[in-house]
């Protein structure tokens, strides 16, 4: 099906007054993308949902991974669903797993899952609604394994959302070993990385930055991943994220998160 295809007609965005599309990738077969006012916003394989394309989802898969045993079912909250690539892949690997996905445009999450259905078996509950009120529904110590956050796209940011406060009432729905994985994307001067880092390590007892090594010099626009554990961060767990790349990658804890917050 071509992009001009009316199977694929835009579907208009009331809270943004965008317009969102999906048409498949001509490089990958099975392959669709979500086109949010003319931009790229996910990449969704359908045919082996196990496989990310976008490296920033890529990483994120990887921490994923590490949160609990190897297939094991897992709880997952999603703050900001997209095309729910993460979610396909949590279900592929994970089959099984309880899945929350919280979207703040009705319309895009309809669209979505109309044009991409989820895997059969998935068990994905989706709530329309402002992530942090949806949060806040949610019981203390309701036992996410990982609670994703995938809203911020530049150095501006909900400023209800981009606070320790709103860390803190994530942390507290974390089950004991759970991760918070926050995706920042932001300018060359990291201005909302730092402010993020800095709000997430006073969230929560420990916290690392994972990127394609560049990023942290500063020197181009890009993604970088927070993860806020509830233990200390485990240094096998920097081995396994290097290793895993997408390559070039760095992790940064410690005394060497210091210089992203100076």
């Amino acid at each position: 099906m071509s992009p001009q295809d009316p199977g694929h007609a835009p579907r208009f965005l009331r809270t943004t007054g965008q317009h969102a599309s999906i048409y498949p990738d001509p490089l990958v077969e099975g392959s669709f993308i979500l086109s949010i006012g003319g931009a790229e916003q996910s990449h969704v394989n359908l045919a082996e949902p196990g496989e990310i394309f976008y490296e920033y989802l890529r990483r994120i898969g990887h921490v994923v991974d590490l949160a609990a045993e190897p297939g094991r079912p897992i709880r997952a909250l999603h703050l900001g669903a997209g095309a729910l690539t993460l979610a396909r892949y949590i279900q592929a690997t994970r089959p099984g797993s309880e899945q929350y996905a919280v979207e703040l445009e009705r319309e895009l999450l309809d669209f979505v899952l109309n044009k991409l259905p989820m895997p059969e078996g998935t068990r994905l509950t989706s709530h329309i609604g402002d992530a942090r009120d949806a949060l806040a529904e949610l019981p203390a110590g309701a036992g996410f394994d990982v609670v994703i956050l995938d809203i911020f796209s530049g150095p501006e940011a909900p400023s209800h959302i981009a606070c320790q406060e709103f860390y803190e009432e994530a942390a507290a729905r974390l089950a004991p070993g759970g991760v918070l994985v926050v995706n920042v994307g932001d300018e060359p001067a990291l201005t909302l990385v730092r402010s993020q880092v800095s709000a997430l390590r006073k969230a929560m007892p420990d916290a690392a930055a994972f990127a394609e090594a560049g990023m942290f010099a500063g020197r181009y626009p890009g993604n970088i991943i927070l993860v806020g554990t509830r233990t200390p961060w485990p240094a096998e767990w920097t081995a396994e994220l290097l290793a895993r790349g997408p390559h070039p990658a760095a992790v940064l804890t410690g005394v060497d998160l210091d210089r992203i917050t100076g």
